[in-house]
Parts: C-alpha cells; sequence; structure tokens
C-alpha cells in the first residue's frame, strides 16, 4: 500500500482549494511516515478548512515502546474495528490529501521498481483520509483509507504478483465538500470507490537520461 505521495505545492493548493496556506509551516514535496503535509477537512458552518497534519494515523512518538506500528493506511474493510482507526472512523472525521501523484512498487520487470500514480492530464487530485487531534487540539494526524483493486487495470498492476491489490480512494473535486461533511460512516462508504482507470496514469518514478517520462495508462 501507498506509504509514500507527492504533496500538492501551496501554490496549487490555494488555486483548486480558495483557502489560504498563509501561517502554514512548509512541508516537502514527498511525503513520508510522520512528515507534516497539508489535508483537507470540514471547517465551520460545512466549509472546508486546511490544516497541517503528520502523515501516519499514530504519530511515531505515540507508539508504545516496543512496539512497531505503521498507520498511513486504514483499510475500508475493517477501519470501524481497528483500534488505531475506529474512533475517527465513528465520528466521521473524514478529510481529503491533496496530492499530485502517490508511488507504489511495480514488479513488472521481476523486481521493484517505484512507480508514480496520477492523474492523466497531470492534474493535482484528492484522496479520501480520516484525520485526529492530540494534545488537546495542538496537532493533528491522519491516515488514508485503501480499498480492493482487484480488476482494476492499473491498479493492480502494483505489489508482487502473490500479494493482495489496494488502491487509494481518489475523491473527485465534486464530491469534496460532501465527503468532508458525510457526517455518518456508514453513509461514507458509498464513496470508497476506485477511480476510472482511463482518467489515470501510471509512470516509472526515476526519470530516463533523456528526462522524459513516458505513461503507462
Amino acid at each position: 500500500m501507498c506509504v509514500s505521495y507527492r504533496a500538492t505545492d501551496a501554490e496549487v493548493l490555494e488555486a483548486i482549494t480558495g483557502l489560504s496556506t498563509a501561517g502554514m509551516a512548509p512541508w516537502k514535496e514527498q511525503i513520508w511516515q510522520d512528515y507534516p503535509a497539508p489535508i483537507i477537512r470540514a471547517g465551520q458552518n460545512g466549509g472546508m478548512e486546511l490544516v497541517l497534519g503528520s502523515y501516519g494515523m499514530i504519530p511515531k512518538d505515540k507508539v508504545p515502546a516496543g512496539f512497531q506500528l505503521t498507520t498511513m493506511n486504514a483499510r475500508a474493510e475493517t477501519v470501524g474495528e481497528k483500534r488505531s482507526y475506529s474512533g475517527a472512523w465513528r465520528a466521521a472525521q473524514t478529510c481529503l490529501v491533496p496530492m499530485m501523484g502517490f508511488y507504489e512498487p511495480n514488479w513488472e520487470s521481476g523486481k521493484a521498481e517505484r512507480w508514480e500514480i496520477g492523474m492523466a492530464d497531470g492534474a493535482p487530485f484528492f484522496v479520501a483520509g480520516l484525520w485526529r487531534d492530540w494534545d488537546d487540539g495542538l496537532r493533528t494526524s491522519f491516515t488514508q483509507l485503501t480499498i480492493s483493486a482487484d480488476g482494476h487495470p492499473l491498479m493492480s498492476r502494483f505489489h508482487r504478483p502473490t500479494h493482495e491489490k489496494r488502491s487509494l480512494v481518489i475523491i473527485p473535486r465534486e464530491q469534496a465538500e460532501d465527503w468532508l461533511n458525510v457526517g455518518n460512516p456508514e453513509i461514507a462508504r458509498a464513496y470508497l470507490q476506485l477511480y476510472r482507470a482511463d482518467l489515470m496514469l501510471g509512470r516509472p518514478a526515476t526519470r530516463g537520461y533523456g528526462g522524459r517520462r513516458e505513461g503507462v495508462r
């Protein structure tokens, strides 16, 4: 499952949301576990607000000593059962993770090759997530929701041949505010769908010597 992604920069994020990033600490282009990154959640009166959260529902400093826990992805099938996510799921603390692309391993050559998956037109997009607050609301963390990708023309190409195929949930722009204000976890499940493969693009994440990357849909 996805453990890193390419974040949307501040200028683009402001353009697609109409929200200001003024006062927010800068974030890196490549986001990994515990890195700060912007998310969008419901604000007052059902509008949208931008906050900076850490990637992974349980920050490393909140994991009990001796435990290893990665919570960047929450499986839709068990999100209401797992202790790491169930509280946020029951409270419908939905969010959107804005990005330009996310990364998965492609094993079609016989070894893992890092690929980037994004939109066919290169546009930024939103991924469905959950958020929670820590330390009396002084900081926020988030996770991404994943679903089975069996049979999907693009997303079924990633991970080892014998491993389960999963995909992040891409929320269409016109459904963004509805997702943020869904209010009911059972209604939220209706949004957890695979995105159309013909609107997506997968490509090797490293540039060739010519500086050009050819996409594969």
